[in-house]
């Protein structure tokens, strides 16, 4: 019975350890990218108005504890934000991300603007549905790669325009300070 007892609690610590669940959206353990591991760093729920919108989930090449080695570039790192409510529009996203930018940045978005409008097509190409997913992958000195769906939309070039975007999660005023120390966990 000891035996079993013990059986059983280490298929549940190996499960645990490989399986998040975080909003009813099961986590991947990692991501590839550009031949790369990213394991899953944190992740958590973003709400606004007391409305979960979605699940944001981090992945670092190592287990990161602050934002500066993300945000300065030390590290290949991804946001993945997982649609959860049918209530975000692509023009509620679209908004949300700009105002995320120009907190970010301390609304010095000028030098971005181009680049951010053109980003926005990742969101508002066609309508968001509840389900959908898009992953931004931030490469050191080079910008971000995004994907809706698994599918490439659009690479950003800029170190500037990815340590923005990453900023509006892992800045100094993100969206959301418990979601930041949530992505963070490490």
């Amino acid at each position: 019975m000891k035996f079993l007892s013990s059986l059983l609690l280490s298929l549940l610590v190996i499960t645990s350890a490989h399986a998040k669940e975080v909003g009813g959206v099961q986590l991947k353990p990692s991501i590839e990218e550009d031949g790369k591991t990213l394991n899953l760093n944190g992740a958590g729920i973003r709400s606004k108005f007391f409305v979960d919108v979605y699940v944001a989930s981090l992945y670092t090449t190592q287990p990161e504890k602050k934002a500066a080695p993300i945000l300065d570039g030390e590290i290949l790192s991804a946001v993945r934000l997982d649609i959860i409510s049918g209530l975000i529009t692509s023009d509620k996203m679209v908004s949300t991300v700009e105002e995320g930018f120009k907190e970010a940045t301390d609304g010095n978005v000028a030098p971005l603007q181009e680049r951010i409008n053109t980003f926005m097509q990742v969101f508002s190409k066609t309508e968001i549905k509840k389900g959908e997913s898009f992953t931004l992958v931030g490469i050191p000195k080079v910008g971000v790669t995004a994907y809706r769906n698994g599918k490439e939309v659009i690479t950003i070039q800029g170190d500037d325009f990815r340590k923005a975007l990453f900023a509006i999660w892992l800045g100094h005023k993100p969206a959301s300070k418990t979601l930041k120390k949530e992505l963070l966990a490490g």
